[in-house]
């Protein structure tokens, strides 16, 4: 097979447009293709009025060999790459001792958690909180009555809380193992739509998610695994040697284990606290802090896509921004829902948390994303492994008393926003939030060099994106669950830099970044464990990254 690349055809273009520029880019005959595949698929807009299809293709022809001599050097062009996953190591049907534990269902746990089983390991996946569809009942409750579960939200129960997001499936890590094919792969067989596997920037969304998590557990269910719901790890049993004996249970069982895969997600507080008294070796992280900005996505579509707008080819329009300010802070855009919601994302009583959500057809009236402003510990929050989630904790709460100490959100128009004013109405922009936005004054749960970051970046990113800081644009917050701001660090064995037994994983580990990411991580950390359970661990060894 041949990969090319970078083939461009407008949008619109017939069916057979491409296997014509597939000749053409190679020379040869029609008659001489023997079959096609698209492996990438993605849209250059940078000419609205001329927007492009741009496609990665995978394709037979009658003399490979004699083709690849002939274009030798020619750019786009090259042997397809292999993408088949491959399994590091199987159990051995002799192994004894207990079985590998995965504490948290999320991304990360879940492809841990399946990966395990696949090689025959058996692995128990514990998680504090539900099965996702009496998960998806509790999170409603917050949203539709303002009834807050602590332990199970959008935050913690089956699916992570990557299950109430876009359900976006891309990331810039480097993945020369293509680990994250194997993941799409996954996924398409627990009925995600197929298309994943071609578009540049994939997507599930929140209602086919619960599905595809529902089948794969089915999965490593019927492979041995054993799942045990509303079961939180209260606490870990370490001998004096720092190797892992077993972990406490919120039911009062000890479960004695001694290769341990920790996905909690970045959300997991009390888990972190626990961890940092038992001596286990983490240390602040920086993270970012801000709000979520809603427009009309026929703003963003017009503003993306010109006259093109509204074509079946291109969807709902996304965007990606980012603006270095004068105080020495940068200000991005974070998790852009298209056709989404703005939901609530709070796991703690009397806190507000933002975060966004869509569809998988991604048809809502409003686009939303994170503006959120870095900040970093030396900076920030010096001084102890645990001083960002306290940091969280007081902007959160802040955000719970400026809404009116009932989880509704603290709203302002962008207009009242720049002005430094409270706003009283709202303009053009309908909020999505639930269980209601209260408008007010955003300062006063942001801190100082948050706000004067945004001030100036809303009308920079407005030069970018007509409309983009429209007065009646409306920004709600507080976005604080960015990312992890730990990091339980780890070696070159993927086990914890001071506990044997022990894997940190996934994006609560301060490894992970979105679902692709932490499920990716989810692999790794799989086959290290494994492999160190496999009776040929010595002959095949594993480091990081391999």
């Amino acid at each position: 097979m041949l990969r090319l690349t970078e083939l461009k055809l407008p949008l619109g273009h017939s069916p057979e447009a491409l296997p014509a520029a597939v000749c053409e880019r190679l020379g040869i005959a029609p008659e001489d293709l023997l079959s096609i595949a698209i492996a990438r698929r993605s849209n250059d807009a940078r000419k609205k009025s001329a927007i492009l299809m741009v496609y990665s293709v995978d394709v037979a022809v009658a003399d490979e060999a004699g083709v690849l001599r002939r274009l030798a050097g020619v750019a786009h062009v090259q042997p397809a790459p292999d993408t088949d996953y491959r399994f590091v190591t199987l159990a051995s049907p002799t192994h004894k001792g207990p079985r590998p534990v995965v504490i948290g269902a999320g991304p990360c746990g879940l492809f841990a958690g399946l990966i395990l089983a696949q090689m025959g390991f058996a692995p128990i996946i514990l998680d504090r909180g539900k099965v996702v569809r009496e998960r998806t009942k509790d999170t409603w409750g917050l949203w539709r009555r303002g009834v807050l579960n602590p332990e199970s939200n959008v935050q913690f129960g089956e699916g992570g809380a990557g299950t109430f997001s876009d359900g976006k499936l891309y990331s810039q890590i480097k993945d020369p193992r293509h680990l994250g094919r194997k993941v799409l792969t996954e996924l398409v067989k627990a009925g995600a739509p197929p298309e994943i596997l071609i578009e540049a920037h994939p997507h599930i969304g929140t209602f086919r998610l619960v599905t595809v998590v529902e089948s794969l557990r089915q999965t490593i269910e019927a492979l041995g695994g054993e799942y045990r719901f509303e079961t939180r790890v209260d606490d870990f049993e370490i001998g004096p040697d720092r190797r892992l004996k077993g972990l406490h249970l919120s039911n009062g069982d000890f479960l004695q284990a001694d290769h341990v895969v920790l996905a909690v997600g970045h959300s997991a507080r009390d888990t972190f606290e626990r961890l940092h008294a038992r001596g286990v070796h983490m240390e602040a992280k920086p993270f970012s802090l801000g709000v979520r900005i809603e427009h009309p996505q026929s703003w963003i579509d017009k503003a993306r896509f010109g006259p093109c707008a509204g074509h079946p080819d291109l969807g709902a329009a996304a965007y990606s921004l980012s603006h270095h300010c004068g105080n020495g802070r940068t200000v991005y855009s974070f998790c852009m829902c298209p056709g989404g919601t703005v939901v609530a994302a709070t796991s703690e009583a009397g806190r507000v948390v933002t975060n966004g959500m869509s569809q998988y057809s991604r048809n809502e009236r409003n686009a939303n994303a994170g503006l959120v402003v870095g900040i970093e510990p030396q900076r920030d929050y010096p001084g102890h492994p645990l001083a960002g989630v306290e940091l969280q904790r007081r902007w959160e709460s802040l955000a719970y008393v400026a809404g009116g100490s009932s989880y509704a959100a603290p709203g302002q128009t962008v207009r009242d926003f720049l002005a430094g004013r409270p706003s009283t109405e709202l303009g053009a922009v309908i909020p999505s939030y639930r269980p209601g936005v209260h408008l007010t004054d955003l300062a006063q749960c942001l801190p100082d060099f948050v706000t004067e970051a945004l001030r100036e970046a809303l009308p920079a990113f407005g030069r970018q994106i007509p409309r983009y800081d429209d007065p009646d644009a409306l920004l709600t917050g507080v976005e604080t669950r960015t990312s992890s701001p730990v990091r339980i660090t780890r070696g070159k064995s993927l086990q914890s830099l001071n506990t044997t037994g022990l894997y940190p994983a996934g994006e609560g580990a301060g490894y992970a970044g979105g679902i692709l990411s932490a499920a990716v991580d989810g692999v790794k950390i799989a086959e290290a464990l494994a492999l160190s359970l496999s009776e040929d661990a010595v002959q095949r060894p594993f480091t990081a990254g391999a």
